[in-house]
Parts: structure tokens; C-alpha cells; sequence
């Protein structure tokens, strides 16, 4: 084990642990289903672009994106740019309407906003179940990519990386919550910036400059340095594919949709916006160029996606990568506590409730029952990320798709069409489902296209068929009380 490597890291994990301390202390007052799960709608604009950036940010941006990018070049770079107007997409279609609607059905959680749009209890027991199951995969990901970190950056094993660092998560977002799962958020975006910027000087420094590090990819394989990428695989159907499934399609994402019912007035929203895109634009940028370019430094390297942990141990001194390694641990944790506290969400207020709606009267009885619902869905993640495959990016986009499948048009079309109804909801989310399950189980591309993009096509055709047999009374949900 490398001390000099862990010793700031173990400081970082330190410091994440007082702000959950910080967070239970402010949790003690109040209606906890609504502090514990959103943190009474409080968040500010910077609190709120650094969350929902650094919970769209994940393994995938600063372990699997980078080692894509080493694998197929600077062409992957600029696909990851489509990823830009995220936050602007998430707050502007969502944002406000989807904010005051949460607080006119009292919402705590993406089902309840569900439920008070549409009034049918069938589609969100069907939209818990596929949230479950998704943020499953979703995490083990999450997971995955920190063990490897460790493993790659610190000398740790993987199963002893995977064990310390799934406890620690599960622990510190079940002790704190929602509250502290932004606050670490906000904290955990800012090492993520500056790591960023330093790895990239570092790594451009260590090639001898940007002209002779991309001399050096083209020396290697000048597909490297074309906008098709290493075996022409950034085709057009691939990216358009691409950018429906990582921008537009975020939206329907559940654990960035619920920032959007968080925030606290819409001086907020304005201010994350921009603050967001702009911290979107840094972090996607640095980190994919770096594991571009890294590959003039390790060009040799059997599993894409160590090249980050490994440029970190190579390009900066012990201490300096000590530091760094917080930032792709910054963005691995902020994303595993959205999902967890969405997951933990989603069994306590739309399943237990549902189905015993009596105790929500009983707080002692959810305090201890959310805080181990988190814990255990913790350690049922570590377990399944015992065995993992080499590339985590495309598990991650595998989960992402689903999810969106899902939930993106009953959400969309749930805010603004006053005339969809619950049949409607339900047969976009069924369809999404297996219409994405079939294509992606049998690895279908129609006309190069990813799996997302038929899927949502269907489902949003059957949403509009399913909406004319269905009954209309959700309409008054939307209209002014």
C-alpha cells in the first residue's frame, strides 16, 4: 500500500464524515421523511448546480469515460461534450413546474409526484420496482469503479478497496441523508474541479506538451486523432444515440429529477444553471482529454479503464495524487448517495407506505427503518460488485438507458400535457421497459441506432395510444388549486 497516496484520502473520507454528523444534528427538528429524503427544499444555487452535477457525474465520467477515450481517442472527447446542456435540460424542463407541483402534492419522492399526477397506485409500484432494479446496476457500477481506484491508485486488493469503500458510503448517507448527502455534494464538486485541472497540466506536461501528445497518438493508431475514433465506432447513429441517452435523456433520470424538487426559490434554479453547465463543460472536458492523451504516456495499458487511477500515480507525486484520487472518489460517492437515499426513498415511502400508510405518524419507527433500508441496499450493491467486468461504462449506460425507458415520458408528459392520463403513463413505462430489455439482452441495433432511441420512440408512441382509451380525470392535476 502506497501511505503517501492514502493518508490525504483517509483525511478526505474524514472530512465527509463530519458533514454527515453536521447533517444528522440539522435532521433532529422537523418532518423527517421531508428532511431526511430532501433536506426541507432548502438548497441554494450553488449547493444546487454542485449536487446535481457532481450525482450526474459519476464512475462512468471519471473511471470508464476516460478509459473510452483512451481506447478510441480524441473523437470521444468530443462526444462527450454532447453531454454539455445536461443541467440546463434537467432545470428548465423540469425546474420550476416540476417544483411547484411537488409542493402542492406534498412529494417526497419521484413516485409521489407520480402518483399525484396520474391517482393510479399500479404505476408506481411499477416505477419502484424499475427504479430498484436499475439503481442496482446502476450502483454496482458505482461500486465497482471506486474498488478499482483504490486498487490502482493505492495498492489496496480489490475486494479489501470494494469493502472500505461500500461500508463507508453506506454508513455516512444512512446516518446523514439527503441533507448530507449535498452538502458532501457541494464539497465533493469542488475537489472535482481542481482535481481535474491538475491532472490534465500534469498529464499534458508529462507528454512533452499537447502537439507532441497528440503526435505520439497519432504514431500509435492515427484513427486516435480522427473524429471516428479507433475502429470508426463514433458513427453518426452512435452518437446521436449517444447524446439522447447522456443529455436529453436525463431528464427522465430519477435521482437528478428530485434535485429539481429541492432547491429553494427560483433565484436558485437561475444561478445552477450556470453554474452547472459551466462545471459540466470543466470536468467532462479535463477528464476525457486526460485519458486521451494519457494513452501517449501508457500506451500499453490491458484494462482501459485504469487509466486514470494510473496517470494519477504517474504523473503526480505521492501527496499530490493522494489528492486527486478524492476527486474521482468525490464523483463515485456523490452518485452512489443520490441513488442509495432514491432506492432507500422509494422501499420506506412508496412501498412500506403504500401499503401501510398509518405509520407515516410513526417517525421513530422510519427514522430506524430508512437508515437501515440504506445500510442494507449498501451492502446488497458491495456484493454484486464482487465480480467485475472490465469496462464499466457500458453496465453504467445499460442501467441509464432503463431508467430512462421508464420514467421520461410519464414525466415529461405528465407536466405538460394537461390531457395524459394514468393508461397512457402505464403503457410508455411497460413498453420502454421491454422494448429496451429485449434490444439491449440481444445487443440489437436498428439501423446502428442504441437501444434507447427505438425504445423511447415506442414508448412515447405508446403513451399517446394507450392516453385515448384511458380515463381523464388526472387533468385537474395539473391545473391551478
Amino acid at each position: 500500500m502506497q501511505t503517501e497516496v492514502l493518508l490525504p484520502l483517509i483525511a478526505y473520507l474524514l472530512l465527509v464524515f463530519g458533514l454527515s454528523v453536521y447533517a444528522y444534528t440539522r435532521r433532529q427538528a422537523g418532518n423527517f421523511l421531508t428532511e431526511y429524503f430532501l433536506g426541507n427544499r432548502s438548497m441554494g444555487g450553488f449547493v444546487l448546480a454542485m449536487t446535481l452535477t457532481a450525482t450526474y457525474i459519476s464512475a462512468s465520467s471519471f473511471i470508464g469515460g476516460p478509459g473510452a477515450a483512451y481506447k478510441f481517442g480524441l473523437g470521444w472527447v468530443l462526444l462527450a461534450m454532447i453531454q454539455l446542456p445536461a443541467v440546463w435540460l434537467s432545470l428548465g424542463i423540469l425546474g420550476k413546474k416540476f417544483a411547484i407541483l411537488a409542493r402542492r402534492y406534498n412529494a417526497v419522492t419521484l413516485n409521489d409526484m407520480l402518483y399525484g399526477r396520474y391517482k393510479s397506485r399500479l404505476l408506481v409500484w411499477l416505477a419502484s420496482l424499475s427504479l430498484l432494479v436499475a439503481f442496482l446496476g446502476a450502483m454496482t457500477v458505482q461500486f465497482i469503479g471506486g474498488a478499482r481506484l483504490l486498487e490502482t491508485a493505492a495498492g489496496i486488493p480489490y475486494d479489501t478497496g470494494l469493502l472500505i469503500f461500500g461500508i463507508s458510503i453506506a454508513l455516512y448517507t444512512a446516518f446523514g441523508g439527503f441533507r448530507a448527502s449535498v452538502l458532501n455534494d457541494a464539497m465533493q464538486g469542488l475537489v472535482m474541479l481542481l482535481g481535474t485541472i491538475l491532472l490534465l497540466i500534469a498529464v499534458i506536461h508529462a507528454a512533452g506538451g499537447l502537439h507532441s501528445a497528440v503526435d505520439k497518438l497519432q504514431q500509435i493508431d492515427p484513427k486516435l486523432v480522427s473524429v471516428s475514433g479507433a475502429d470508426d465506432v463514433l458513427s453518426l447513429p452512435f452518437m446521436a444515440s449517444f447524446w439522447i441517452l447522456v443529455c436529453f435523456g436525463v431528464i427522465g433520470l430519477p435521482h437528478t429529477a428530485v434535485r429539481c424538487i429541492s432547491y429553494k426559490d427560483s433565484k436558485a434554479v437561475h444561478r445552477g444553471i450556470v453554474l452547472g453547465t459551466l462545471v459540466v463543460a470543466i470536468l467532462m472536458f479535463g477528464m476525457h482529454l486526460s485519458g486521451a492523451l494519457g494513452r501517449a504516456i501508457l500506451p500499453d495499458l490491458k484494462i482501459p479503464d485504469q487509466v486514470i487511477p494510473t496517470l494519477m500515480i504517474t504523473v503526480l507525486p505521492p501527496y499530490a495524487a493522494g489528492i486527486f484520487l478524492a476527486a474521482p472518489m468525490a464523483a463515485i460517492m456523490s452518485t452512489i448517495n443520490a441513488q442509495l437515499l432514491q432506492s432507500s426513498a422509494t422501499i420506506v415511502k412508496d412501498l412500506y407506505l403504500g401499503i401501510r400508510p398509518a405509520e407515516i405518524t410513526n417517525e421513530k419507527r422510519l427514522k430506524r427503518f430508512s437508515s437501515w433500508a440504506t445500510f442494507v441496499l449498501g451492502l446488497l450493491v458491495l456484493l454484486a460488485a464482487w465480480r467485475p467486468p472490465e469496462m464499466i461504462i457500458w453496465l453504467n449506460l445499460l442501467a441509464f438507458g432503463g431508467l430512462e425507458a421508464v420514467f421520461l415520458w410519464p414525466l415529461v408528459l405528465g407536466l405538460y400535457w394537461e390531457r395524459a392520463n394514468a393508461t397512457g403513463a402505464l403503457s410508455s413505462m411497460i413498453v420502454g421497459a421491454v422494448c429496451y430489455t429485449l434490444l439491449a439482452s440481444f445487443d440489437l441495433h436498428l439501423a446502428g441506432l442504441h437501444p434507447i432511441v427505438p425504445s423511447l420512440t415506442l414508448s412515447l408512441l405508446a403513451f399517446y395510444i394507450g392516453n385515448k382509451f384511458g380515463d381523464a380525470r388526472a387533468e385537474a392535476a395539473l391545473k391551478p388549486s
